[in-house]
């Protein structure tokens, strides 16, 4: 099922953490992908980290782009949308005040129609990139028809916080969001860090693709998505330094801070199931 929420013990706090699987992609010649968004319903509204596919993917899926399309491989079902999973958790989409994006490339970002009324928090650098999409990669991954019903951006232009030593945009409190900027995979490339009343949530985004690159005794990835990863990296060598960031986090909070990523099927399903 796409729609998971976290176990009861996480949810003793006014903050529900919904884990929705917004994109399934089916890449050529790879194992099959997740596009893991969260919906957070706190006392003050509903926030979205990423939104996956929308409706109007589905019914056209030009939007996506030809590229996307034919190698990503993507499921296209209506039921799938972050909008249809919403009313399916019994909550009202007009009550998604805030969605906080990691970047905006088609499998993130289409959803951002069926939310007109939200305010879109992206690092000025990720703006600044999908709105110029100033090379052939840019240009492929980035769809101005995803925002072009005229999103309420809330840019964020330079660090105010500190997290876990990490430069970091605070978004929202209570709970405490914050975007985490790791660029590499794209300009302006973010993480998302969620406080819970244990420990923090950091959503890491396309900062990589697979469980094993952030593993602590044999970082590892399977050929064809590390392939992959280097080909779609805005900065391949920069994309590797916020890895090895990421591991030398992991070591040194393993209790404090539960790190996962957009599209890993085995860090979905364990999240889901309260990991």
């Amino acid at each position: 099922m796409p729609v998971r929420t976290t176990p009861t013990r996480q949810r003793r706090s006014a903050t529900t953490i919904h884990h929705l699987d917004c994109a399934p992609l089916r890449p050529v010649g790879g194992t099959p992908l997740v596009a893991h968004c969260l919906l957070i319903a706190t006392g003050s509204g509903l926030v979205l980290v990423d939104t996956g596919l929308g409706a109007a993917e589905v019914s056209d899926p030009r939007r996506l782009g030809t590229l996307f399309r034919r190698t990503m491989r993507p499921e296209l079902d209506l039921s799938r949308t972050a909008v249809h999973q919403v009313r399916a958790l019994g909550y009202d989409p007009y009550d998604v005040r805030d969605i906080v994006i990691t970047h905006l490339d088609q499998d993130r970002a289409g959803g951002l129609a069926d939310f007109p009324r939200a305010r879109v928090h992206v690092m000025a650098d990720e703006y600044r990139a999908a709105m110029r999409r100033d090379t052939r990669l840019e240009g492929n991954r980035y769809r101005p028809a995803q925002w072009a019903h005229g999103a309420d951006w809330v840019v964020h232009d330079h660090a105010d916080s500190d997290w876990m030593g990490f430069p970091a945009s605070r978004v929202l409190r209570a709970p405490d969001i914050l975007l985490v900027p790791l660029p590499g995979h794209t300009r302006g490339h973010s993480a998302v860090a969620v406080q819970q009343p244990d420990r923090w949530l950091l959503h890491a985004g396309d900062a990589y693709f697979f469980h094993g690159e952030i593993d602590l005794r044999r970082p590892r990835c399977p050929r064809p998505l590390a392939l992959h990863q280097r080909l779609v990296a805005d900065d391949h060598d920069m994309r590797l330094g916020q890895l090895e960031r990421l591991r030398s986090l992991r070591r040194a909070h393993p209790r404090l801070v539960r790190i996962f990523s957009s599209h890993d099927p085995f860090e979905f399903e364990l999240m889901a199931n309260g990991g």
